[in-house]
């Protein structure tokens, strides 16, 4: 693997945290557990039946009082959040000002006859109340459900549907890429008409005319007179906090279920050893709450540890590329956290931007959602962290609740190498295996597991415990298996090579999406790429590359193509090379940024190309259908020429 390698760290050295993990995983976890504030205390740490895990049996705790109570002694007054609207709206909230706002909401929630165990579904923009509503859900015990509001209608009445949620919370719209999307207007499509659905609450973020129907509730009047007493319910450890839906590559979204003691822990042990966080620093995280990693370390993490964060409403690159740094410098955000996708995006447009902004606030960098390409971790080190900020190259899914890979500057400073995800946190077992379950040698491909249950992992899935073991752990007995290819390297570092599921076996060879990705990326006029393989009657499979290039180009194509080949065949080897390189001005993305391959291989093939509603654009279907048209018109004439 690549040998280059970075020493920077923020200082820190505390050597017992692994070592006292190593030697008894479930006492180091148990340890970690009382930096939260229980109710009650656990009889037993860990149940481990697999593949289920009960931690803290017997403990009585809540999340919304972990995360608001418990700071209202010494930190009521301190912003909780800092939040920005993609129009250039802007709001400071308390932590005391959070803490009156969810207690007001779960009375309005038990009103309406909301109760323990009762689901919640959360379909609202990236504003203050999207986490006030989470916390009000945790505050009485009822089921939170959130869906990404770039979702279309459909995609949210089968959340609804499956969760068979009492109440919807929604907005008239939220912004997105200077345009309005009409949350309200979803809502009313499909899901509110169901039967099981009592009641649907409005918050009315543009002031754009709506229709409200019987079941609507406007957010600011049932607030009015809400009272702003509200004990936190005492809930089990176990209990379950939240479903968060994730898309397989089959069939309908897996509805992942999260517990209340143990993904705290986890939370609030990995927010800490990951980021260092200090009660001065200013946190910005680029997540979607729709998604995990808003979920973990937007509203839970940070607020477990009486942060000040940054939340922002819209798109990255609006109304231009320089609105990220933008918003470092005017809050002097000093944490910032975000994906690869989102970076190569802006290093696209070059270094001038970012170095006409003010970033010397940054301490420490990180990224998530993706492994990054060495090329673009090194632009994110040398330009926006000046050389001075450890990055944090953060591995987990919807499913381990929190982060499972990671340099961890909080408790210790380690060489980062670009590309790689580096170590497991403390308590986890995490190996490379072949087919077989056997360890396999370093610098060899093979399928990433973990071996012991961890805190953050998630209970099982909504109503189908079959699938959770059939998708997790049948593959090897006993071990939990997340889907990646990996290799482990001479030094123990973890290189995470993608997902099975987008591994091409082109001639016999497997060959992961990721490292073929990285290796155009690294090409000096690449902005990015994406591949997919196309059913070949010799290999199996021949693999396309579709390439975007960044902003005044001189290199002519046919020059393009061959040096890309070239480097392909130095850095992975020949058989790695694609068969074609279509040079393209937009990739399929959805909304939460990935490239959607599926879309790019009915392109290539010029099949029909089904559902585009989560795209990122946010646009008409009808613009998205002629953007692939130009693709694939592209695609033609380069066949032609």
């Amino acid at each position: 693997m690549h040998s280059e390698e970075f020493d920077i760290g923020l200082g820190n050295d505390d050597s017992t945290i692994r070592s006292s993990a190593k030697s008894d995983y479930v006492s180091f976890w148990n340890e970690c557990a009382k930096s939260l504030s229980w109710f009650e205390p656990w009889t037993e740490t860990l149940q481990w039946n697999p593949p289920f895990a009960r931690w803290f049996v017997g403990g009585k705790i809540n999340a919304s009082y972990n995360a608001l109570d418990v700071h209202q002694e010494s930190k009521s007054e301190k912003p909780a959040i800092l939040w920005e609207g993609e129009d250039g709206t802007d709001r400071k909230i308390t932590y005391n000002e959070m803490f009156v706002q969810v207690k007001k909401l779960a009375n309005v929630l038990k009103s309406l006859g909301v109760k323990k165990g009762d689901r919640v579904t959360i379909y609202l923009p990236m504003i203050p109340e999207l986490p006030i509503s989470m916390l009000a859900c945790a505050r009485i015990g009822a089921i939170h459900t959130v869906v990404f509001s770039g979702f279309s209608s459909k995609s949210l009445s089968d959340r609804v549907e499956d969760s068979q949620s009492k109440i919807i919370i929604t907005a008239d719209g939220g912004y997105r890429k200077g345009k309005i999307i009409n949350l309200k207007e979803i809502v009313d499509d499909e899901a509110s008409s169901v039967q099981f659905v009592k009641n649907v609450i409005v918050y009315q973020r543009t002031g754009q005319k709506i229709t409200l129907n019987e079941k609507d509730l406007l957010w600011h009047e049932v607030m009015q007179n809400s009272s702003q007493e509200c004990d936190a319910e005492i809930l089990d450890s176990n209990d379950s906090l939240y479903i968060l839906y994730t898309s397989g590559t089959t069939g309908k979204p897996k509805g992942v279920l999260h517990g209340i003691g143990g993904y705290l822990t986890h939370l609030h042990s990995t927010y800490k050893w990951a980021f260092d966080i200090k009660d001065d620093d200013v946190y910005f995280c680029t997540a979607d709450i729709g998604w995990v990693t808003g979920h973990s370390y937007v509203v839970y993490g940070p607020l477990l540890h009486g942060a000040t964060q940054v939340m922002y409403e819209g798109a990255p690159d609006h109304p231009d590329s320089s609105r990220m740094w933008d918003i470092i410098q005017k809050y002097g955000v000093t944490i910032f956290y975000t994906t690869p996708t989102a970076l190569r995006m802006l290093m696209k447009f070059g270094d001038d931007i970012p170095n006409s902004f003010n970033l010397s606030t940054l301490r420490l960098l990180g990224t998530v959602g993706e492994p990054i390409n060495p090329e673009v971790w090194k632009w994110y080190f040398n330009v926006i962290g000046k050389k001075k900020c450890p990055i944090i190259d953060t591995w987990w899914q919807t499913e381990t609740g929190g982060m499972l890979i990671s340099p961890l500057p909080g408790i210790e400073t380690i060489p980062l190498k670009p590309g790689s995800a580096t170590l497991p946190i403390p308590g986890l077992n995490i190996e490379v295996v072949d087919e077989d379950g056997n360890e396999v040698e370093p610098e060899t491909k093979g399928s990433l597991i973990i071996k012991n249950p961890w805190p953050g992992m998630l209970l099982g899935l909504w109503k189908d415990t079959e699938k959770y073991k059939d998708v997790y752990w049948s593959k090897f007995e006993s071990l939990y298996y997340p889907g990646d290819y990996a290799i482990k390297d001479s030094d123990g570092y973890l290189w995470l090579l993608g997902r099975s599921d987008d591994v091409l076996k082109v001639a016999g060879h497997r060959i992961g999406t990721a490292e073929l990705e990285s290796s155009i990326v690294s090409h000096r006029d690449v902005a990015e790429s994406a591949v997919c393989g196309i059913p070949d009657e010799v290999k199996g499979e021949s693999i396309i590359a579709f390439v975007m290039l960044k902003e005044n180009v001189n290199t002519t194509e046919d020059e393009l193509r061959s040096e890309l080949r070239d480097t392909i065949r130095t850095q992975i080897g020949p058989i790695a090379t694609p068969s074609q390189f279509y040079i393209v001005n937009k990739l399929p993305k959805t909304r939460s940024g990935k490239i959607m391959r599926r879309l790019l291989k009915a392109i290539a093939k010029n099949e029909k190309i089904g559902d585009v509603s989560t795209l990122e654009d946010g646009a008409a279907v009808s613009e998205i259908q002629s953007a692939f048209q130009e693709l694939q018109n592209n695609i033609k004439d380069q066949k032609n020429n």
